[in-house]
Protein backbone atom coordinates (compact mmCIF):
# COMPACT_ATOMS: atom_id res chain seq x y z
CA UNK A 1 0.00 0.00 0.00
CA UNK A 2 2.70 2.52 0.88
CA UNK A 3 4.27 1.68 -2.59
CA UNK A 4 0.67 3.39 -4.41
CA UNK A 5 0.76 5.60 -2.15
CA UNK A 6 4.40 7.16 -3.10
CA UNK A 7 3.45 6.94 -6.53
CA UNK A 8 0.45 8.90 -6.12
CA UNK A 9 1.94 10.83 -4.17
CA UNK A 10 4.56 11.82 -6.90
CA UNK A 11 1.60 12.04 -9.62
CA UNK A 12 -0.01 14.69 -7.36
CA UNK A 13 3.25 16.71 -6.84
CA UNK A 14 4.02 16.09 -10.89
CA UNK A 15 0.52 17.66 -11.96
CA UNK A 16 0.71 20.40 -9.55
CA UNK A 17 4.39 21.01 -10.81
CA UNK A 18 3.44 20.82 -14.60
CA UNK A 19 0.97 22.73 -13.54
CA UNK A 20 2.62 25.79 -12.47
CA UNK A 21 5.79 25.55 -14.89
CA UNK A 22 3.55 25.26 -17.81
CA UNK A 23 2.13 28.81 -16.53
CA UNK A 24 5.61 30.07 -16.68
CA UNK A 25 6.25 28.30 -19.87
CA UNK A 26 3.12 29.49 -22.44
CA UNK A 27 3.07 32.91 -21.07
CA UNK A 28 7.08 33.28 -21.87
CA UNK A 29 6.59 32.10 -25.12
CA UNK A 30 3.86 34.48 -26.04
CA UNK A 31 5.50 37.09 -24.78
CA UNK A 32 8.75 36.38 -26.56
CA UNK A 33 11.07 35.08 -23.93
CA UNK A 34 13.86 32.94 -24.94
CA UNK A 35 13.66 29.85 -22.81
CA UNK A 36 16.51 27.74 -22.39
CA UNK A 37 14.94 24.65 -20.04
CA UNK A 38 11.49 23.74 -19.06
CA UNK A 39 12.66 20.75 -16.13
CA UNK A 40 10.06 18.76 -13.66
CA UNK A 41 11.57 17.84 -10.47
CA UNK A 42 14.95 18.47 -9.28
CA UNK A 43 18.43 16.80 -9.44
CA UNK A 44 20.00 15.07 -12.09
CA UNK A 45 18.63 14.65 -15.77
CA UNK A 46 16.65 11.22 -16.44
CA UNK A 47 15.11 12.33 -19.03
CA UNK A 48 15.93 14.98 -21.85
CA UNK A 49 14.23 16.09 -24.98
CA UNK A 50 15.54 18.65 -27.69
CA UNK A 51 12.34 20.50 -28.90
CA UNK A 52 12.49 21.88 -32.27
CA UNK A 53 12.30 24.88 -30.64
CA UNK A 54 15.48 24.48 -28.91
CA UNK A 55 14.19 23.99 -25.64
CA UNK A 56 15.53 21.27 -23.68
CA UNK A 57 12.36 19.46 -21.68
CA UNK A 58 14.06 17.53 -18.65
CA UNK A 59 12.29 15.10 -16.51
CA UNK A 60 14.93 15.15 -13.16
CA UNK A 61 15.33 12.48 -10.61
CA UNK A 62 13.51 14.57 -7.46
CA UNK A 63 9.95 15.15 -7.55
CA UNK A 64 9.98 17.68 -5.33
CA UNK A 65 9.74 20.84 -7.88
CA UNK A 66 10.61 22.30 -11.09
CA UNK A 67 11.68 25.54 -13.47
CA UNK A 68 11.55 27.21 -16.31
CA UNK A 69 15.18 28.65 -16.78
CA UNK A 70 14.51 32.03 -18.65
CA UNK A 71 17.03 34.15 -20.58
CA UNK A 72 17.42 37.49 -18.27
CA UNK A 73 15.09 36.85 -15.61
CA UNK A 74 17.35 39.44 -13.15
CA UNK A 75 19.88 41.13 -15.89
CA UNK A 76 20.85 40.41 -19.42
CA UNK A 77 23.36 37.16 -19.09
CA UNK A 78 23.77 35.78 -22.35
CA UNK A 79 25.55 37.64 -25.33
CA UNK A 80 24.53 35.46 -27.71
CA UNK A 81 20.46 36.12 -27.01
CA UNK A 82 18.74 39.83 -28.81
CA UNK A 83 18.16 42.11 -26.44
CA UNK A 84 14.23 42.04 -26.79
CA UNK A 85 14.27 38.13 -25.78
CA UNK A 86 15.20 38.80 -22.39
CA UNK A 87 12.69 39.02 -19.60
CA UNK A 88 14.40 41.53 -17.44
CA UNK A 89 13.71 43.89 -21.25
CA UNK A 90 9.98 42.74 -21.62
CA UNK A 91 7.16 45.63 -20.80
CA UNK A 92 6.61 45.46 -17.05
CA UNK A 93 3.07 44.06 -17.90
CA UNK A 94 4.33 41.12 -19.41
CA UNK A 95 6.76 40.59 -17.19
CA UNK A 96 4.61 40.94 -14.57
CA UNK A 97 2.03 38.20 -16.12
CA UNK A 98 4.99 35.85 -17.00
CA UNK A 99 6.10 35.36 -13.04
CA UNK A 100 2.52 35.07 -11.59
CA UNK A 101 1.39 32.84 -14.68
CA UNK A 102 2.11 29.90 -12.29
CA UNK A 103 0.40 31.05 -9.24
CA UNK A 104 -2.38 31.86 -11.62
CA UNK A 105 -2.66 28.22 -13.02
CA UNK A 106 -2.25 26.78 -9.60
CA UNK A 107 -5.54 29.09 -8.68
CA UNK A 108 -7.48 27.81 -12.12
CA UNK A 109 -6.42 23.95 -10.98
CA UNK A 110 -7.85 24.09 -7.18
CA UNK A 111 -10.78 25.64 -8.55
CA UNK A 112 -11.38 23.35 -11.54
CA UNK A 113 -11.20 19.80 -8.61
CA UNK A 114 -13.22 21.36 -6.76
CA UNK A 115 -15.78 21.69 -9.56
CA UNK A 116 -15.44 18.39 -10.09
CA UNK A 117 -15.82 17.04 -6.45
CA UNK A 118 -19.15 19.79 -6.43
CA UNK A 119 -21.06 18.46 -9.31
CA UNK A 120 -20.15 14.46 -8.92
CA UNK A 121 -19.99 14.12 -5.16
CA UNK A 122 -22.42 17.10 -4.37
CA UNK A 123 -21.38 20.48 -2.77
CA UNK A 124 -20.34 20.46 1.76
CA UNK A 125 -21.78 22.77 3.72
CA UNK A 126 -18.98 25.26 4.86
CA UNK A 127 -20.94 26.46 7.85
CA UNK A 128 -19.72 24.99 11.64
CA UNK A 129 -23.38 23.70 11.73
CA UNK A 130 -23.18 21.12 14.90
CA UNK A 131 -24.99 17.92 14.04
CA UNK A 132 -24.26 15.72 17.04
CA UNK A 133 -23.14 16.35 20.33
CA UNK A 134 -21.04 13.06 22.64
CA UNK A 135 -22.87 12.14 25.56
CA UNK A 136 -20.52 13.15 28.80
CA UNK A 137 -18.46 15.36 26.50
CA UNK A 138 -17.22 18.89 27.44
CA UNK A 139 -19.68 20.07 24.91
CA UNK A 140 -22.66 18.94 26.36
CA UNK A 141 -21.64 20.17 29.85
CA UNK A 142 -21.62 23.95 28.33
CA UNK A 143 -24.72 23.38 26.91
CA UNK A 144 -23.79 22.76 23.41
CA UNK A 145 -26.77 21.57 21.57
CA UNK A 146 -27.27 19.75 17.95
CA UNK A 147 -27.94 22.68 15.82
CA UNK A 148 -26.18 25.16 16.78
CA UNK A 149 -23.78 26.97 14.63
CA UNK A 150 -19.93 27.94 15.52
CA UNK A 151 -19.37 31.47 14.52
CA UNK A 152 -16.55 32.23 16.63
CA UNK A 153 -13.76 30.72 19.31
CA UNK A 154 -11.53 33.17 21.22
CA UNK A 155 -12.95 36.15 19.84
CA UNK A 156 -12.04 34.97 16.42
CA UNK A 157 -15.26 35.40 14.31
CA UNK A 158 -15.35 32.82 11.35
CA UNK A 159 -18.20 32.15 8.67
CA UNK A 160 -16.68 28.64 7.65
CA UNK A 161 -15.61 25.23 9.61
CA UNK A 162 -12.44 25.73 7.77
CA UNK A 163 -11.11 28.50 9.33
CA UNK A 164 -12.97 27.52 12.92
CA UNK A 165 -10.74 24.44 13.22
CA UNK A 166 -8.01 26.50 12.69
CA UNK A 167 -8.42 28.59 15.47
CA UNK A 168 -8.65 25.49 17.55
CA UNK A 169 -5.67 24.98 17.36
CA UNK A 170 -4.21 28.07 18.19
CA UNK A 171 -1.91 28.38 21.42
CA UNK A 172 -4.38 30.28 24.06
CA UNK A 173 -2.81 31.05 28.10
CA UNK A 174 -5.95 28.80 29.08
CA UNK A 175 -7.47 25.46 28.42
CA UNK A 176 -10.79 27.56 28.68
CA UNK A 177 -12.38 28.35 25.47
CA UNK A 178 -15.04 30.79 24.27
CA UNK A 179 -17.37 29.65 21.73
CA UNK A 180 -19.51 31.81 20.19
CA UNK A 181 -22.91 30.11 18.78
CA UNK A 182 -25.47 31.17 16.83
CA UNK A 183 -28.83 29.05 18.20
CA UNK A 184 -31.40 27.56 16.03
CA UNK A 185 -34.03 30.11 16.75
CA UNK A 186 -31.44 33.49 15.66
CA UNK A 187 -29.79 34.33 18.97
CA UNK A 188 -26.01 34.88 19.54
CA UNK A 189 -24.86 33.71 22.76
CA UNK A 190 -20.81 32.94 24.04
CA UNK A 191 -20.56 29.94 26.42
CA UNK A 192 -17.58 28.52 28.25
CA UNK A 193 -15.87 24.86 27.63
CA UNK A 194 -13.10 23.08 29.01
CA UNK A 195 -11.88 20.33 26.39
CA UNK A 196 -10.96 17.18 27.84
CA UNK A 197 -7.76 16.13 26.82
CA UNK A 198 -6.43 12.64 25.26
CA UNK A 199 -3.14 11.51 25.49
CA UNK A 200 -2.21 10.13 21.69
CA UNK A 201 0.56 6.90 21.29
CA UNK A 202 3.67 8.76 21.94
CA UNK A 203 2.37 10.97 24.53
CA UNK A 204 1.06 13.54 22.28
CA UNK A 205 -2.19 15.14 23.68
CA UNK A 206 -5.13 16.28 21.83
CA UNK A 207 -7.97 18.35 22.65
CA UNK A 208 -11.61 16.45 22.84
CA UNK A 209 -14.84 18.92 22.52
CA UNK A 210 -16.83 16.19 22.09
CA UNK A 211 -18.94 17.93 19.00
CA UNK A 212 -19.71 16.99 15.05
CA UNK A 213 -20.46 19.14 12.72
CA UNK A 214 -22.81 18.44 9.19
CA UNK A 215 -21.09 19.01 6.05
CA UNK A 216 -24.07 17.71 4.19
CA UNK A 217 -25.91 20.49 1.58
CA UNK A 218 -28.57 19.94 -0.47
CA UNK A 219 -27.17 19.18 -3.91
CA UNK A 220 -28.70 21.57 -6.73
CA UNK A 221 -27.20 23.18 -9.57
CA UNK A 222 -26.92 26.80 -7.92
CA UNK A 223 -25.28 25.29 -4.65
CA UNK A 224 -23.02 23.29 -6.91
CA UNK A 225 -21.83 26.31 -9.02
CA UNK A 226 -21.47 28.50 -5.74
CA UNK A 227 -19.54 25.70 -3.66
CA UNK A 228 -16.13 25.59 -5.29
CA UNK A 229 -16.08 29.70 -5.08
CA UNK A 230 -16.83 29.69 -1.41
CA UNK A 231 -14.23 26.54 -0.85
CA UNK A 232 -11.27 28.31 -2.53
CA UNK A 233 -12.28 31.56 -0.50
CA UNK A 234 -12.10 29.62 3.05
CA UNK A 235 -9.12 27.78 2.08
CA UNK A 236 -7.43 31.04 0.88
CA UNK A 237 -8.25 32.60 4.26
CA UNK A 238 -7.34 29.52 5.91
CA UNK A 239 -3.43 29.70 4.86
CA UNK A 240 -3.78 33.68 5.45
CA UNK A 241 -4.61 32.82 8.71
CA UNK A 242 -1.82 30.31 9.29
CA UNK A 243 0.67 32.87 7.75
CA UNK A 244 -0.60 35.61 10.55
CA UNK A 245 -0.70 32.53 13.47
CA UNK A 246 3.07 31.49 12.88
CA UNK A 247 4.37 35.63 12.66
CA UNK A 248 2.42 36.46 15.78
CA UNK A 249 2.65 32.77 17.82
CA UNK A 250 -0.81 31.91 17.60
CA UNK A 251 0.86 28.61 15.39
CA UNK A 252 3.86 27.02 15.92
CA UNK A 253 6.43 26.01 13.09
CA UNK A 254 5.73 22.45 14.12
CA UNK A 255 2.30 22.79 12.75
CA UNK A 256 3.35 22.64 9.25
CA UNK A 257 4.73 19.79 6.70
CA UNK A 258 7.30 19.14 4.18
CA UNK A 259 7.28 16.46 1.80
CA UNK A 260 7.27 13.60 4.23
CA UNK A 261 4.04 14.89 5.80
CA UNK A 262 2.29 15.88 2.30
CA UNK A 263 2.88 12.17 1.39
CA UNK A 264 1.22 11.21 4.62
CA UNK A 265 -1.71 13.39 3.83
CA UNK A 266 -2.02 11.40 0.37
CA UNK A 267 -1.88 8.04 1.94
CA UNK A 268 -4.74 8.75 4.03
CA UNK A 269 -7.00 10.83 0.91
CA UNK A 270 -6.00 7.50 -0.78
CA UNK A 271 -7.96 5.06 1.71
CA UNK A 272 -10.47 7.72 1.53
CA UNK A 273 -11.28 7.82 -1.83
CA UNK A 274 -11.10 9.29 -5.43
CA UNK A 275 -13.14 12.74 -4.09
CA UNK A 276 -10.57 12.99 -1.03
CA UNK A 277 -7.53 12.38 -3.40
CA UNK A 278 -9.08 15.28 -5.71
CA UNK A 279 -9.64 17.46 -2.72
CA UNK A 280 -5.88 16.93 -1.96
CA UNK A 281 -4.47 17.59 -4.93
CA UNK A 282 -6.88 20.88 -5.04
CA UNK A 283 -6.00 21.90 -1.75
CA UNK A 284 -2.00 21.14 -2.35
CA UNK A 285 -2.54 23.27 -5.39
CA UNK A 286 -4.00 26.37 -4.06
CA UNK A 287 -1.23 26.15 -1.49
CA UNK A 288 1.50 25.85 -3.82
CA UNK A 289 0.23 28.55 -5.50
CA UNK A 290 -0.09 30.82 -2.30
CA UNK A 291 3.08 30.43 -1.02
CA UNK A 292 4.63 31.25 -4.44
CA UNK A 293 2.81 34.49 -4.59
CA UNK A 294 4.69 35.46 -0.82
CA UNK A 295 6.77 38.41 -1.57
CA UNK A 296 9.42 36.50 0.04
CA UNK A 297 12.84 36.33 -2.81
CA UNK A 298 12.95 33.19 -4.45
CA UNK A 299 9.24 33.14 -4.82
CA UNK A 300 7.89 34.44 -7.83
CA UNK A 301 5.72 37.28 -5.53
CA UNK A 302 9.67 38.25 -4.08
CA UNK A 303 10.38 38.90 -8.13
CA UNK A 304 6.91 40.79 -8.43
CA UNK A 305 8.04 42.64 -5.35
CA UNK A 306 11.53 44.04 -6.75
CA UNK A 307 9.73 44.67 -10.16
CA UNK A 308 7.07 46.53 -8.21
CA UNK A 309 9.89 48.50 -6.67
CA UNK A 310 11.78 49.15 -9.99
CA UNK A 311 8.24 50.46 -10.96
CA UNK A 312 8.09 53.09 -7.77
CA UNK A 313 11.96 54.03 -8.29
CA UNK A 314 11.91 54.45 -11.77
CA UNK A 315 15.43 52.40 -12.50
CA UNK A 316 16.36 48.86 -11.76
CA UNK A 317 17.72 47.48 -8.64
CA UNK A 318 21.15 46.42 -8.97
CA UNK A 319 20.85 43.05 -10.19
CA UNK A 320 23.73 41.97 -7.75
CA UNK A 321 21.24 43.00 -4.62
CA UNK A 322 18.87 41.03 -6.32
CA UNK A 323 20.69 38.11 -6.98
CA UNK A 324 21.77 38.32 -3.38
CA UNK A 325 18.54 38.74 -1.86
CA UNK A 326 17.12 35.64 -4.35
CA UNK A 327 20.12 33.75 -2.80
CA UNK A 328 19.61 34.49 1.01
CA UNK A 329 15.88 33.66 0.49
CA UNK A 330 16.41 30.37 -0.93
CA UNK A 331 19.23 29.12 1.74
CA UNK A 332 16.56 30.20 4.06
CA UNK A 333 14.08 28.35 2.39
CA UNK A 334 15.98 25.12 2.22
CA UNK A 335 16.96 25.36 5.76
CA UNK A 336 12.92 25.49 6.77
CA UNK A 337 12.53 22.70 4.81
CA UNK A 338 15.38 20.62 6.12
CA UNK A 339 13.69 21.28 9.59
CA UNK A 340 10.23 20.63 8.31
CA UNK A 341 10.99 17.19 6.75
CA UNK A 342 13.15 16.72 10.25
CA UNK A 343 10.11 17.02 12.25
CA UNK A 344 8.18 14.83 10.18
CA UNK A 345 9.76 12.28 10.17
CA UNK A 346 10.39 12.21 13.98
CA UNK A 347 6.82 12.25 13.79
CA UNK A 348 6.25 9.54 11.74
CA UNK A 349 8.54 7.43 13.86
Amino acid sequence: MWFIGLLVFILILGIIILVHEFGHYIMAKKSGVYIYEFSIGMGPVVYSHKGKDGIDYNLRAFPVGGFVQMAGEIYEDDGEIPKEKFLCNRPALQRFCVLVAGVFNNFVLALLCLFIISFIWGPQNEKAIISGVQEGSAAEKSGIRSGDELIGVNNHDFSSWDVGQLYLYFKYDSNEYEFKLRREDGNIETIKITPNIETLDGGEERKVFGIQIDTKQEKNFINCLKYPFIKFKNMLLSMIITLKGLFTGGLSIKNLSGPVGIYQVVNQSLSLGISQLIYTLALLSLNVGFINILPFPAFDGGHVLFMIIEKIKGSKINSKIENAFTMVGFILLMLLMIFITFQDIINLF
